[in-house]
């Protein structure tokens, strides 16, 4: 299997040779529905990854609505499959196509995904707003020249853009619209009680204002996520052999025995915003590590990207919701003041609150929606960050992942978080129940015709 960064760059070679205007020199190249899919995929996540002021939770945002607008771009042209408008909240239409005109939907889908990456992230950076172009303008060339009928190429990157820019207007009413201008809330009180969160003083970022404390109000994709009911905590208590006690114990006492294979995943699944595509963004990536291995016909491609989209950021609102509601302290936080004054945690601490944790309820909404598309058994490898630099700070490399079930990577996930020393079990195992249930919602949206 190619890594992504050998992918990367026979894409950005590729765009060089069409800007240079050397493609028209050769036969125009062919590419199957699934290369066209995955490569937007590839995109997309490039420029998650390579976006300024970019978060997880706006990052998940986004992937909502661009996994959507690939399914929506091409669902009329299968009759097994249901347009989601209607399902949705407050999404009561988008376009339909012309029954007097004939589509073809690898060129809706193509022009449906520049449009949408480019109002999704119009603040990226402009080589990025070239890639996105040109891979548009490959695509189109590339299908162009095999459709003799050029008002069907007209009319499909039209109703492309029709979908994207009307899946656009709806984003803008979610509440996170932009939400990258306003990452960090100065203003903010913070509660004060027994067990309250602190900003860390052994930071993951720059600031010590909590990141988009506002999120959880966000309106969200499915209609049944919205009005979810209120996890349960553990009680605080700072009596030794309390149960809320003891969660902190554990944390304490894995930091001190550490294997290189615990540290190795603490920093892989880390997926730092300022380094990486952020935790929704290796979700993305997983899916389409699965697509390129399974080779599913276009729409199911399409679907598994509109509900890992929906999935992720339904996600992250409600944890969001959770974060800020119970407002509750880290490890960093308990452990000096109760256990061990001297004691730091493997990995820093991010800024906002902890329960429950964001990573575990991602990952089980991402891989939830995956096993329900493709069954629980896949083995692969992860290869995320693979050629990254060795983490000196914490004498551990980035070493490729190897998995034999998409659950495995959720679970895996969730724990990274435990010996990177910033969330208790507590936190993980409510994230990765919640985030199932999340995307069971997800699941059960009307996707296909049973008729």
């Amino acid at each position: 299997m190619q890594s992504p960064s050998l992918r990367k760059y026979h894409l950005l070679f590729c765009l060089l040779i069409l800007l240079a205007g050397s493609c028209t020199q050769e036969p125009i190249q062919q590419y199957t529905p699934q290369e066209i899919a995955t490569t937007w995929a590839d995109l997309t996540i490039h420029i998650t990854r390579y976006t300024p002021a970019n978060s997880p939770t706006f990052a998940s945002r986004c992937l909502g609505y661009i996994g959507l607008t690939m399914y929506e771009s091409i669902v009329h042209g299968f009759p097994a499959y249901n347009s989601l408008a209607g399902q949705l909240s407050e999404l009561e239409s988008l376009p339909v196509p012309d029954p007097n005109q004939s589509y073809d939907w690898l060129i809706a889908m193509n022009a449906g995904q520049a449009e949408i990456l480019r109002s999704i992230y119009v603040q990226t950076a402009d080589s990025n707003k070239v890639m996105i172009d040109s891979l548009e303008a490959l695509f189109y060339e590339s299908r162009m020249s095999q459709i003799e009928d050029k008002m069907i190429v007209e009319s499909s990157a039209a109703y492309g853009k029709s979908i994207a820019k009307a899946i656009f207007e709806w984003s803008k009413t979610d509440g996170g619209h932009r939400g990258y201008l306003k990452n960090f809330d100065k203003t903010l009180v913070h509660p004060q009680f027994p067990g309250s969160w602190k900003p860390p003083l052994f930071a993951q970022s720059f600031s010590h204002h909590p990141l988009h404390p506002h999120w959880g109000k966000n309106r969200t994709f499915v209609p049944a996520n919205k009005d979810l009911a209120d996890p349960e905590m553990i009680p605080y208590d700072t009596l030794p052999g309390s149960a809320y006690y003891e969660q902190f114990k554990a944390v304490y006492e894995k930091e001190k025995i550490l294997t290189q294979a615990e540290k190795e995943a603490a920093i892989w699944w880390s997926d730092d915003p300022d380094d990486t595509f952020t935790p929704p963004g290796h979700s993305y990536y997983i899916a389409t590590i699965a697509l390129r291995d399974k080779q599913p016909p276009l729409i199911e491609c399409a679907e598994t990207y509109a509900r890992t989209g929906i999935a992720v950021a339904d996600a992250f609102i409600k944890c969001w919701k959770w974060k800020y509601q119970f407002f509750s302290e880290r490890p960093n936080t308990f452990v000096p003041k109760f256990i061990d004054e001297e004691w730091e945690s493997f990995w820093p601490d991010p800024p906002f609150p902890s329960f429950p944790s964001g990573h575990a309820i991602q990952a089980a909404a991402s891989t939830t929606v995956m096993i329900d598309l493709f069954g629980d058994e896949f083995d692969f490898i992860d290869r995320a960050h693979e050629g990254r630099e060795r983490d000196e700070v914490r004498d551990t490399d980035f070493v490729n992942r190897h998995f034999k079930s998409f659950s495995e990577v959720a679970r895996e996930t969730a724990d990274s978080r435990f010996y990177g020393g910033i969330h208790t079990f507590q936190d993980n195992d409510v994230g990765l129940e919640q985030g199932a249930i999340i995307a069971r919602n997800v699941n059960q949206l009307n996707w296909r015709n049973n008729k």
